[in-house]
């Protein structure tokens, strides 16, 4: 039985010589994404300081100079969160290459495994052809004989070994290509989320050049500019609530979820709620923005420009929109209207950058958009409203410089807090 010892020998060999090849590139490998890693900490931290900084800014009066500061300081927030993006990236490219030669290491072992074990087969099935009176005249002693008998028995036990061990090598490798192709597709959501990111400083950059050139550096001018479009929204705002006053429609409770169940997701990680829904204090004290009604139609979460916002459930995306491309038409800015299946939508406005369009499925949890500062608003943020699905519409409507842009509009019963349907904080 001496050449299962040396075809054991020959196993163990070329298993570590297969391992010693790639053994410093994965060291290497390894040191690579851990000092990644640690680099993502300190950008993380940097933005953290920036996000203090914005609160900071963004408390201040509603001056040109704290405006222009602040968009500045946004600029750079955005900045820092391209090179986050940027290092994940390269991250999950060298985790990627890890797995890949991982991958391949072990298709290497399974093969010398699988070709270990096909040889022992053919020479125990070589074996199996011999009867017993040849076997037993073929050693010199009957102790060598049973020997022989006692090493047939070891090796179909180690081969029962090995059988098990290469099953645990091949659920390995799947796990392996599972881990691969998910750290692919999470590259492939990291390209796309980096060109929004990038499209994100492009507006901020335009906004502080746009606001300059209307002002011309000015403090009267700025002001001016503020109340216009104060103006301009309370006139929206009015035709827009009288218009809605008069949309009929009976609300059947069956049709959505139960008040105070947690069917949504925030859809911005650590949210920080600026205004609630309803009679708030900021829309008592400014009551002309909401046409005289201390009425706010949804939550606004406040967040730096550029925080992803995500889907609070799955959904289609109905419609998109922009109400800046009508000139004078200070309203939801960049706005995304989603269906639920569970008899709600929801609308996301003010956004930077709209990372959907109509027709496209979303999961709980996938980037739909980014957040701005687009449309009327006092400082980027995210307004959330949630309706009725049956009820709401997009359309257009009106007199006012928002008559040409189509909007969702619904009757006031549809709209409805979207505290009830969120985690509590």
């Amino acid at each position: 039985m001496k050449w299962i010892g040396s075809l054991l020998l020959g196993i163990v060999v070329a298993a570590s010589f297969g391992v010693s090849v790639h053994a410093e590139t994965a060291e290497e490998l390894r040191a690579q994404i851990t000092a990644g890693q640690n680099e993502l900490g300190a950008i993380d931290a940097q933005i953290n300081a920036l996000k203090k900084e914005l609160s900071t800014v963004g408390s201040a009066k509603s001056t040109l100079q704290n405006t222009i500061k602040k968009l500045e300081t946004e600029r750079k927030k955005v900045l820092a969160d391209i090179s986050y993006t940027e290092k994940r990236i390269r991250v999950t490219d060298l985790e990627i290459t890890e797995l890949s030669e991982s991958i391949y290491t072990k298709e290497q072992e399974i093969a010398t495994q699988e070709y270990a074990i096909a040889e022992v087969i053919r020479r125990l099935n070589e074996h199996d052809n011999v009867s017993p009176v040849i076997a037993f005249l073929q050693n010199d002693t009957l102790g060598d004989f049973w020997r022989v008998l006692d090493d047939l028995l070891i090796v179909r036990e180690d081969m029962q070994q090995a059988a098990l061990m290469l099953s645990d090598a091949r659920s390995d490798l799947e796990s392996k290509r599972g881990d691969a192709e998910e750290k692919r597709t999470s590259l492939l959501a990291l390209s796309d989320e980096y060109k929004d990111q990038q499209q994100v400083l492009t507006n901020t950059t335009q906004e502080k050049s746009t606001l300059l050139k209307q002002t011309q550096n000015k403090e009267s001018e700025y002001q001016k500019l503020l109340k216009e479009k104060q103006d301009a929204r309370a006139k929206m705002e009015a035709e827009m609530r009288e218009y809605e006053s008069k949309l009929q429609y009976i609300l059947d409770p069956s049709s959505i979820p139960v008040a105070g169940t947690a069917v949504f997701s925030w859809p911005i990680a650590k949210p920080i709620i600026t205004q609630y829904f309803g009679g708030t204090e900021f829309a008592k004290q400014n009551a002309s923005v909401y046409a005289g009604r201390a009425y706010h139609p949804g939550v606004d979460i406040g967040a730096a420009r550029g925080t992803k916002i995500l889907a609070p459930a799955d959904g289609v995306v109905r419609a998109t929109g922009n109400t800046d491309t009508a000139k004078g038409c200070w309203a939801w800015g960049k706005w995304t209207l989603v269906d639920h299946n569970n008899g709600l939508s929801t609308l996301y406005a003010h956004q930077d950058v709209q990372a959907v369009s109509a027709g496209q499925t979303v999961t709980r949890g996938s980037v739909i958009g980014y957040v701005g500062n687009t449309g009327y608003s006092t400082g980027p943020h995210l307004h959330f409203t949630v309706y009725a699905r049956d009820a709401v519409e997009v359309k257009t409507f009106g007199a006012t410089a928002c008559a040409s842009v189509p909007r969702p509009t619904a009757p006031t019963s549809a709209y409805l807090d979207p505290m009830l349907y969120l985690p509590a904080l």
